[in-house]
């Protein structure tokens, strides 16, 4: 649509906060009788720079549910939000954060995923989080399923494979759409749902050992039981709440040709479109064309329902929400320097800087993806997910002087103005780990995303105690000048 005047920043409107996952930063992990979920049988990787999220046996699962303590699975003790959210949020209040993306754990409310009854205290605990934000003014933006489904739904009948765990979801969904009607207004329903084609940590289904391709059959036929799950979660909250919106969660991987080389071109839209099919799914409420050829290449053929086409195309989302880390490079022939970041693999681009785990810096790319997301799909954009993982260290001072932090954050946050100047309807942005939190791919306490420090160490001593960081300050004035005050 033309328009004579062009945006000049942030509109007055915008959501700036902050974003956690409940199985890295709540903790309790027995407490109020909670079951346990798949992210608390994962162990913690033995290196920094391996991610341990899908080789995992039902053998391994057996050997995690009879461990009764968190020393190899740093994710069951988190960082205790679940006893310490009323500090946490009044930092956030003083922070200044419009939105404050948390996840709920499923299991803290249906313990095993396939009751019939939910768990009183699990509902009353999110209950007394929601109260506390709405006397802070912080709209909760909620994710339903982030990466951690009742383990008992996976050694019963291996996880989203199984067409039932559709409604067990959906009876979780509309449970808690009909108890917070009125406290949430944002939610999202599968954190990530793309990287279900890496495995277990998203689908909850258990394929180690076998061929890939017998994998991917398994992981795609899983992800579309999500898919039907989220549309159905979709048309639930539509009639429940119709004052709510809910969006889908994509991690966007976005990557560039490694050469004008037509071929590395082509293999580069190709790369595209597995990442966008997602959004293609939860967007426009179909599969795309495109895939029929990926499929019958890997011969992997969806068994679906025959009512499960219609449920998507009737309930597409209302927004497109991702996470945005770094890029890639993409070569139609082997032989390319990898990275690895966020579980999106491919070429090094020598013209980026890298984090202290290899996670290309890309703010640029930010712009990028902005404009294809919004030109493609034509539907409000949110930003759930942007940080820098890091090592900080307290300073002589007893402080700690993140600038790194601030400069990522600074450049970020600059080439979304662009967009929004660009034209792209951007809705928020909440930057991930607000407050240190447990590593999701590797389980460590010392890659810190927060703007606030928390006592803790990869072995869990600590006293637990939060600290504002420099770059505390710094989101704070950005806050409040609306994005205008970004040095």
């Amino acid at each position: 649509m033309y328009k004579s005047t062009m945006p000049t920043g942030f509109p007055e409107n915008f959501l700036w906060g902050g974003a956690t996952a409940a199985n890295q930063y709540e903790g309790a992990w027995q407490a109020d009788g909670k079951g346990i979920s798949t992210a608390e049988v994962v162990m913690k990787a033995e290196k920094r720079t391996e991610m341990n999220l899908g080789n995992i046996t039902l053998a391994d699962i057996e050997v995690a549910i009879a461990d009764a303590t968190d020393e190899n699975y740093p994710k069951r003790r988190g960082v205790d939000f679940y006893h310490r959210f009323e500090e946490d949020l009044a930092l956030m209040h003083e922070l200044g954060i419009k939105a404050f993306r948390l996840s709920l754990a499923w299991t803290r409310i249906f313990p095993n995923g396939d009751e019939t009854t939910p768990n009183e205290a699990g509902l009353a605990f999110y209950d007394k989080v929601f109260d506390k934000m709405a006397e802070y003014g912080i709209e909760p933006v909620v994710t339903l399923s982030h990466y951690e489904s009742p383990i008992h739904l996976t050694v019963t009948r291996n996880g989203w494979l199984d067409r039932a765990t559709i409604a067990d979801f959906n009876r979780f969904t509309e449970t808690v759409f009909k108890r917070y009607k009125g406290k949430v207004t944002y939610w999202l329903t599968f954190n990530e749902i793309n990287t279900g084609t890496f495995g277990f940590h998203e689908t909850g289904v258990v394929d180690a050992g076998l061929p890939f391709d017998e994998q991917l059959q398994l992981r795609y036929q899983a992800l579309h039981h999500q898919f039907v799950a989220s549309a159905i979660a979709t048309k639930q909250l539509h009639e429940i709440d119709p004052d709510a919106q809910i969006g889908s969660m994509l991690a966007r991987m976005q990557t560039y040709a490694a050469t004008p080389n037509p071929a590395d071109v082509q293999a580069a839209q190709l790369a595209d479109e597995l990442n966008l099919f997602f959004t293609d799914v939860q967007v426009r409420g179909e599969y795309p064309e495109y895939m029929n050829r990926y499929f019958a290449t890997h011969g992997i053929k969806i068994d679906m329902a025959a009512e499960d086409e219609a449920i998507l195309l009737a309930n597409p989302v209302d927004f497109l929400s991702f996470s945005y880390y770094m890029t890639t490079v993409t070569s139609a022939t082997d032989g390319e320097a990898e990275t690895l970041g966020n579980m999106a693999t491919g070429g090094r681009n020598p013209y980026l800087a890298a984090s202290d785990w290899g996670w290309q810096i890309d703010p640029v790319g930010l712009r990028i993806t902005l404009n294809e997301l919004w030109d493609r799909y034509r539907v409000p954009l949110f930003i759930v997910e942007n940080g820098l993982g890091a090592v900080d260290e307290i300073a002589a001072d007893g402080q700690i002087h993140d600038q790194y932090r601030i400069d990522y954050l600074s450049q970020h946050i600059e080439q979304m103005r662009e967009a929004i100047i660009d034209g792209v309807d951007l809705m928020g942005y909440t930057m991930w780990g607000i407050i240190d939190l447990v590593s999701f791919s590797t389980s460590e306490m010392s890659k810190r995303y927060g703007v606030v420090y928390v006592d803790q160490d990869d072995a869990g001593n600590g006293t637990l105690n939060r600290q504002k960081k420099d770059s505390f300050d710094w989101y704070q004035r950005v806050i409040a000048t609306n994005g205008t005050a970004l040095d």
